[in-house]
């Protein structure tokens, strides 16, 4: 029996990080859906049920933070990893998303944006083993 494809939500509003995103996780195997916003994620995992949740913290509509509690908060989606991409380190005196929020967050992990390729299939592939 071969392995299904693991899907992998990627949400961020900024086209050119969710092809970027697309083009690195693609090559290696998985299947990449994406939302350009929390409210945009949260129908998406509705419909596609993801195996991970890639999440932009800075968004429009709906935050990161605030979309990953609903997910979180869901017994439909609450099992599903969550990995916070946030550029809030490096922006944290100019910007309303405290870097404690990324702490008390509810996701499984955080990287830093922008992410080196070869740390964010090192973060995916950990939650495959």
């Amino acid at each position: 029996m071969s392995e299904t494809k693991k899907k992998i939500l990627v949400v961020d509003d900024d086209t050119d990080d969710l092809k970027m995103l697309s083009m690195i996780l693609e090559p290696e195997g998985y299947d990449v859906v994406t939302a350009e916003n929390g409210v945009e994620a949260l129908e998406q995992v509705e419909s596609e049920d993801p195996d991970l949740i890639l999440l932009d913290v800075m968004m429009p509509e709906l935050d990161g933070f605030a979309a990953c509690d609903k997910l979180k908060s869901s017994p439909a989606s609450q099992g599903i990893p969550v990995v916070l991409l946030t550029g809030v380190a490096k922006q944290i005196t100019k910007t309303r998303y405290p870097i404690d929020g990324v702490l008390r967050a509810q996701a499984e992990e955080y990287l830093e944006k922008p992410v080196e390729p070869e740390e964010l299939l090192r973060v995916v592939a950990s939650f495959f083993k």
